[in-house]
């Protein structure tokens, strides 16, 4: 059985995802939880658990807001995704010939035809989004390295939600699969040199265009 806190954690990012909160609206866990039928304790654990990955800010002896993005976590966002990102891209590069690694280029390179798909057939920028992330989680799972896993589950949320601000602009979508089949070929070619650049490029496009908007 689920437990109770995982429970409530799942309950709650789901109704956020879906965009049942407002912003600028404080919630009462006491409230919540009582709808949901869990006690206090495992809410407030996954209430916590939530504002850790940037879903929402805790309200002292109120309960918690939305959690509006700021310049400090748009930055803080892409400096830990091209860290983890750009070494994974190079040490994946550099294993080129390793039958995985094949392996994980193919699969890459049928996401990138489906975002291709997605984008010519007018498809919405949240499936869009959805292929975009498996992309990217596929390089970091690459790694088998539980820290990275788990730092990049940590700002699920948050990279989310820039792609779908910065997927709103015109063009965008095309950049960046554009974007994405240049660090696929850059692989495949054992481009080591330049991949690293590449990966970066496309890291600090995005990041541009979020702070733009704010």
């Amino acid at each position: 059985m689920t437990p109770l806190n995982k429970q409530a954690y799942q309950h709650l990012q789901k109704l956020i995802i879906q965009g049942e909160f407002e912003y600028n609206k404080i919630y009462s866990e006491t409230k919540l939880s009582r709808e949901l039928g869990i006690s206090r304790t495992p809410f407030r654990d996954a209430v916590h658990r939530l504002a850790q990955e940037g879903y929402i800010d805790i309200i002292p002896s109120k309960g918690f807001m939305l959690h509006q993005l700021t310049r400090q976590d748009i930055d803080e966002t892409f400096q830990v995704r091209s860290a983890l990102e750009c070494y994974c891209t190079l040490a994946i590069t550099k294993a080129h010939k390793n039958r995985s690694v094949k392996k994980l280029l193919k699969e890459l390179r049928m996401l990138t035809d489906i975002l291709k798909e997605i984008m010519d057939s007018g498809g919405s920028i949240e499936e869009f989004c959805e292929y975009d992330f498996q992309y990217h989680t596929k390089i970091i799972d690459y790694s088998e390295n539980r820290q990275f896993v788990s730092i990049f589950a940590t700002f699920k949320y948050r990279m989310r939600k820039l792609a779908e601000l910065s997927l709103a602009h015109e063009g965008r979508m095309q950049d960046t699969y554009e974007e994405h089949l240049a660090i696929v070929e850059a692989m495949e070619n054992n481009d080591t040199e330049h991949i690293y650049e590449i990966t970066l490029a496309h890291m600090n496009t995005a990041r541009k265009i979020n702070l733009d908007d704010l």
